[in-house]
């Protein structure tokens, strides 16, 4: 028996928390219409196909950030983040916020990638006791590198909450838990997620090809890679 059919025989509640970071710079009309797509049955599908695999899920929260470039973009449109949705019960509201979603400047790459994951990995993840088995998943979707974090001068709208350097992000994915923590990166072979993908513990890199809006991956492609991280 495996761990997955032990935990439902013992009654052990499972809950799976999932964001999904998205480049909405101009170049990503491809994925981002691909998740606007699939928004509204995205969470009976993701249902359906833990039952296939004889997988429960007691609660499956998702949350969206989507960011562009804080040197030159609008201060309002930089960075967008939603909170964690319930999709069991909020899935019309999730698909409202995807909805709204759409690609628009950027300016030339680099984009605020690492901002963007220093804001997911720092979320309000599920972390009490009723739930002892949990999954911490950041689904990752971009065709640029990225702007370091020490680049100065800083607008006046760069939040102050962001680590200073690549050390201190790392240190945010590492004082996570191993067992739980999954980073799937859709990303160009770039900097800095190549550097990511290699020393990064519990890392799937997808590479992409830079500057195409991750057209390459198809539907199936991204949702399998989701499923096989719960």
């Amino acid at each position: 028996m495996s761990e997955d059919e032990l935990s439902v025989s013992r009654g052990i509640k499972y809950a799976v928390d999932l964001i999904i970071c998205i480049d909405a710079t101009g170049s990503m009309t491809p994925v981002i219409d691909l998740v606007k797509s699939n928004a509204l049955g995205f969470y009976k599908e993701i249902e359906n196909r833990m039952k296939e695999r004889q997988k429960n899920v007691d609660q499956l929260r998702a949350k969206v950030i989507v960011f562009r470039d804080y040197w030159a973009d609008k201060p309002d449109e930089v960075m967008v983040s939603s909170d964690f949705f319930d999709l069991r019960e909020q899935s019309s509201e999730y698909a409202d916020f995807v909805s709204l979603i759409y690609a628009k400047g950027g300016g030339d790459e680099p984009e605020n990638g690492l901002e963007a994951l220093a804001i997911a990995l720092n979320s309000d993840w599920e972390k009490r006791s009723e739930f002892p088995k949990q999954r911490h998943i950041v689904a990752f979707y971009t065709d640029a590198s990225a702007h370091s974090l020490e680049k100065e001068p800083k607008p006046s709208h760069y939040p102050n909450d962001i680590p200073k350097n690549f050390d201190e992000l790392t240190d945010l994915w590492s004082e996570m838990s191993d067992s739980g923590k999954r980073l799937l990166l859709f990303a160009p072979e770039a900097t800095p997620w190549t550097m990511i993908a290699s020393s990064w513990e519990q890392t799937i890199h997808y590479p992409s090809k830079a500057g195409e809006g991750l057209k390459e991956f198809e539907n199936e492609e991204i949702l399998a890679a989701i499923i096989n991280s719960i």
